[in-house]
């Protein structure tokens, strides 16, 4: 894969005690929506500093746009839009006042799309700043960062604060910005969001990428699971007999089970013709389960 529009090059930030980042690369490629998956304490939020220039390198580079951030912090926020982990407003009084302040220092004149998230996310903006809940200081950080349709867009734990409802609509926002043609990097701890709208993602664990996976081939290339249950025992055993990938369930007889990729799929149905099928049911490895195998690996292999 070729450099990517952000791209991370060995990248290493040492702060002691195994806290920090080691040895990263990364590309994300123009207009993918790339997601960065780990606990808290992994080395998410540190990475996006790095790509926002707010931290200099032990070692390695981070390049935006072909820019690097650290030395060329100003040309490269020209570009990028940035949705902080920990989130700080300026010294005013309400969210009107702070998007007129972000308004200037974006150069929006046209506020016809600010309104429209601010629809969207049920922002009164005229609430005192620095009284407004997470949920609302959340979606107020949202609405800062869209509204400047930049090419790049960063966020760190973007749906911190926001509810189930509104983190759906949230999600539907990156689905529009991502057929806009965005280039989008996303961190998260939260395994459905990241499966919902990425492309891509890399797993992160004690400052180290652990995988970086297409979830596409995740969905599609990875052995699915399926459980045909006959209508009986008899069906159950000759259709074990037919595959012998496909085991009988110990405890309930007129059932068995078999995992296979998705291309042996149409084999493994069509072996069902002339038995009593009562149901078929299929179960694929979700972005959860695998990123749990793969913590469990790497931890095994540390001595």
């Amino acid at each position: 894969m070729s450099a990517g529009l952000i791209s991370v090059r060995n990248l290493t930030k040492d702060y002691g005690d195994n806290r920090g980042v080691f040895d990263i690369s990364l590309d994300i490629q123009e207009g993918e929506v790339f997601g960065y998956l780990g606990t808290n304490g992994s080395g998410k939020t540190t990475t996006i500093r790095h790509m926002m220039g707010f931290l200099k390198p032990d070692s390695g580079e981070v390049l935006v746009n072909g820019l690097n951030p650290w030395k060329q912090a100003p040309e490269v926020m020209r570009d990028v839009s940035y949705i902080p982990g920990e989130i700080a407003f300026p010294d005013v009084a309400t969210g009107t006042d702070f998007f007129r302040v972000q308004a200037q220092f974006l150069g929006v004149k046209d506020f016809t799309y600010m309104n429209h998230l601010i629809d969207l996310l049920g922002l009164d903006p005229s609430a005192n700043l620095k009284r407004m809940s997470k949920g609302m200081k959340q979606k107020t950080a949202i609405v800062a960062a869209l509204m400047g349709d930049k090419k790049i867009l960063i966020m760190d734990e973007p749906t911190t604060g926001l509810d189930p409802l509104m983190r759906e609509t949230f999600l539907e926002l990156v689905r529009e910005e991502k057929k806009k043609g965005r280039t989008i990097f996303m961190s998260s701890h939260i395994f459905e969001e990241i499966e919902d709208v990425c492309d891509r993602v890399a797993i992160i664990g004690n400052g180290k990428i652990k995988d970086v996976l297409s979830l596409y081939k995740l969905r599609h290339d990875t052995p699915r699971m399926f459980r045909i249950t006959f209508a009986n025992e008899a069906a159950a055993q000759e259709y074990a007999q037919r595959i012998s990938d496909a085991v009988v369930d110990e405890n309930e007889k007129s059932k068995v089970t078999f995992a296979v990729p998705a291309a042996e799929i149409d084999r493994m149905i069509k072996a069902t013709k002339e038995l009593p099928v009562v149901s078929v049911d299929e179960k694929h490895e979700d972005l959860e389960e695998y990123f749990m195998k793969i913590v469990q690996n790497s931890s095994k292999s540390i001595t």
